[in-house]
């Protein structure tokens, strides 16, 4: 018997992977991310992307003895309601359901054309209603973070200058001068792209997990839904 997790992208799934272990919750397997490259998913997840993921999972019940089925995406800029109303829609395009996904700590049973069942949870990244993995990484930060924070000084300047640059995007830049300029070693920095980039997040989280706060509050709720999937 296992348990499946969807996540959104390769480093999501890094992450996800390392507070699991934090945790140490062993009946979780995450499934390959929804979005393969970096640029798949730039503009945000297709229904259609998501979908498909669920499709491959459906086919595989039986096989693998998959007992439940959790999805983990990111909030980005939308209310909690618009991404239960997304994740409902891919599940039914998949699964015959007696309800709705309407909160986090919720598992809906779902039937798949084979008549078989599975319990199937959504969680949704964000701090404070709002964001996605960087948005997180920024929040649960512990080293002090001066290249970084002076972002916001440029940011300042270009919106005097009537550009704009959305929080989306601030918060990967953010993340990445942190992980850059404030906590990558001297020795390190001689292989920068290697391990101090979030192209390198593998390395980071696995040589220098303290970076980032793994019992920091924001990550309470994210918890919460992992303890659905333990058993």
């Amino acid at each position: 018997m296992t348990n499946r997790l969807i996540v959104e992208s390769k480093n999501d799934k890094i992450f996800i992977e390392k507070l699991i272990q934090t945790l140490n919750f062993n009946n979780i397997e995450i499934d390959k991310p929804i979005c393969i490259d970096n640029y798949e998913c730039l503009e945000g997840l297709s229904e259609k992307s998501v979908t498909n993921s669920l499709k491959s999972l459906s086919a595989s019940l039986l096989k693998n003895d998959i007992q439940k089925i959790g999805i983990i995406i990111d909030q980005d800029n939308l209310t909690r309601q618009k991404r239960f109303e997304f994740i409902n829609s891919c599940i039914n395009e998949v699964f015959e359901t007696s309800t709705s996904l309407d909160n986090f700590n919720k598992l809906i049973t779902a039937t798949n054309k084979d008549k078989i069942s599975v319990q199937v949870g959504c969680y949704f990244t964000n701090v404070d209603g709002q964001g996605e993995l960087e948005t997180v990484l920024k929040a649960i930060k512990t080293q002090d973070s001066d290249y970084a924070d002076c972002l916001e000084s440029w940011r300042s300047c270009i919106e005097k200058q009537s550009k704009n640059i959305s929080d989306k995007d601030f918060d990967k830049f953010w993340i990445s001068n942190y992980i850059r300029y404030d906590t990558c070693s001297p020795q390190e920095s001689k292989q920068a792209g290697r391990k101090c980039t979030m192209s390198a997040f593998d390395y980071v989280l696995k040589e220098k997990s303290h970076i980032f706060d793994f019992a920091h509050p924001v990550l309470d709720g994210l918890k919460e839904f992992l303890k659905l999937f333990k058993d």
